[in-house]
């Protein structure tokens, strides 16, 4: 199979011809139809996850269809067309019996703790646990969109922030999960307040629901901003973008008992943030994370996009052949363009 390889961590990756891979006794081995291109892989590719074993396979927001199947696995055959969480469980630890894959003990995460879909073909574990049921009229490409940055998006509003209509909800970054979850949130009826430095990425903002768009260039402070505009702090922020100052923007722009859902990943260098903790214990503030969703979370998901409340596909931007993934994959740390990278051509 065409796969994209690296051997050291922040070289460049090749593409290369790998062996097919062999399904495991409990998983599937997927026709690769499309993958996301996430700043995640540019954490794993530039050595921030300590997962990675070189060399390695990036890739982890995928969609397609079975090719061959394990022994053991009974929900699934060949021929159907599937996605997959990014975090997907183990089965047998107590966060997977509770029903918390997304913070398994043991999980298993493509493109990260095994090879991932940067490939014509990639393996998946654990396929009656982990895998999603993919209805037609979803595409690949938009399918492939959700892996990452919509369900943690959704969960981060919905399970973890649990807003409701009428509430503020202040965004910090309209990339991919920015934009995610200001859709998410509009659809359940929240105010949304988009922030970011780029024109562009406010104008989609707009378009997709948000009631007011500001630019951190712009303000004197982003706080004073959101509190002005929601008239005392939002009910519920999120750092969608992963850096110190957003994260202490996002905390600092909640009214008191507000609720700030760190979604962007804070590695490297920016892994443990200084935070207002004297704010956050005045204004008895709540801290989240949100990590991945669970599969059998999909259902609520997938009803609302059925339903047309969720339009995903119009946050795919770019479709780029498996070759551009790699100046893709390296220059994701520079926010190029807006929406969501995916290769479709392989």
């Amino acid at each position: 199979m065409k796969a994209v390889l690296f051997e050291a961590f922040n070289q460049r990756p090749k593409l290369v011809n790998l062996p097919d891979p062999a399904p495991e006794p409990h998983g599937v081995v997927l026709k690769v139809e499309a993958t996301g291109v996430c700043r995640s892989d540019w954490h794993g590719w530039v050595g921030h996850d300590t997962d990675i074993t070189l060399p390695h396979v990036p890739g982890h927001e995928l969609a397609g269809v079975v090719k061959a199947v394990g022994k053991d696995v009974t929900r699934w055959k060949t021929g159907d067309r599937v996605t997959v969480p990014f975090v997907g469980g183990c089965g047998a630890c107590p966060e997977c019996h509770a029903g918390h894959q997304q913070v398994c003990h043991h999980q298993f995460q493509p493109g990260f703790t095994h090879w991932g879909s940067f490939a014509e073909y990639v393996s998946l574990h654990q396929a009656d646990l982990n895998l999603v049921a993919l209805p037609e009229s979803v595409g690949f490409a938009t399918a492939a969109s959700l892996g990452c940055r919509f369900v943690t998006s959704f969960r981060a509003v919905v399970d973890q922030g649990k807003v409701v209509a009428g509430q503020w909800v202040a965004v910090h970054g309209c990339g991919g999960v920015g934009l995610s979850a200001i859709m998410i949130a509009n659809a359940l009826g929240a105010n949304v307040v988009a922030i970011d430095i780029a024109e562009d990425k406010l104008a989609l903002a707009k378009s997709l629901g948000a009631a007011v768009t500001l630019n951190a260039r712009s303000v004197a402070s982003v706080p004073e901003a959101v509190m002005e505009v929601t008239g005392g702090g939002a009910h519920v922020s999120l750092d969608a973008l992963g850096h110190p100052e957003t994260c202490c923007n996002s905390i600092l722009s909640l009214r008191r008992r507000g609720k700030h859902v760190q979604v962007g990943l804070m590695l490297g260098d920016h892994s443990t943030p200084a935070v207002p903790m004297s704010r956050i214990i005045a204004h008895e503030l709540e801290i989240l994370g949100s990590h991945g969703m669970q599969a059998h979370r999909y259902d609520v998901m997938m009803s609302m996009i059925l339903s047309g409340k969720l339009k995903p596909e119009l946050l795919v931007g770019q479709e780029i052949s498996l070759e551009e993934s790699i100046d893709a994959l390296m220059t994701m740390d520079r926010f190029p363009g807006t929406g969501t990278t995916v290769v479709t051509r392989f």
